[in-house]
């Protein structure tokens, strides 16, 4: 996979590694902050979804350059695993972010109070622990991911 003749995974990886983040930082914000929950609960799952889709595409370009140049197998195949792990977490963050979306609440920014909703008292408090736990592993994949992509880059 290619643009403009370059191959498509360094491009696509630069948007994983942005939204990837700030999913997940958005996510801690949504589940900790019931306050802003109003204004995160769309803005979150558009984001975990974009992740989802961008990491899946990185995925696909990556096994496509590898398949155009397999020299670099050896180089990177830590990045791989890494890479392999990252699109699972993402899918299973947009999972855990659909749930939050549903069972969490929160206050309304309206003045009139219109659009609070109180948490589901079932699965309010795993929703949470779900969330916080996605994200976390979320970043830290990212992180992990990129790092392994640039050492077998850069050295």
């Amino acid at each position: 996979m290619e643009f403009n003749g370059l191959p498509l995974h360094p491009l696509v990886v630069h948007a994983v590694v942005v939204l990837g983040p700030l999913a997940a930082l958005t996510g801690l914000a949504y589940a900790f902050v019931p306050a802003w929950r109003w204004l995160l609960r769309w803005p979150l799952v558009a984001l975990a979804v974009l992740t989802a889709v961008t990491s899946l595409l990185a995925v696909a370009a990556g096994e496509s350059l590898l398949e155009a140049r397999p020299q670099l197998a050896p180089l990177v195949e830590d990045h791989q695993e890494w890479g392999e792990l990252l699109r699972i977490a993402s899918l299973a963050y947009v999972g855990a972010v659909a749930l939050g979306a549903w069972a969490l609440g929160g206050p309304s920014a309206l003045a009139s109070g219109r659009g609070a909703r109180e948490s589901n008292p079932v699965f309010g408090v795993p929703a949470v622990v779900l969330v916080t736990v996605a994200a976390g592993t979320l970043a830290v994949l990212v992180f992990l991911a990129g790092d392994s992509g640039s050492r077998a880059v850069w050295g």
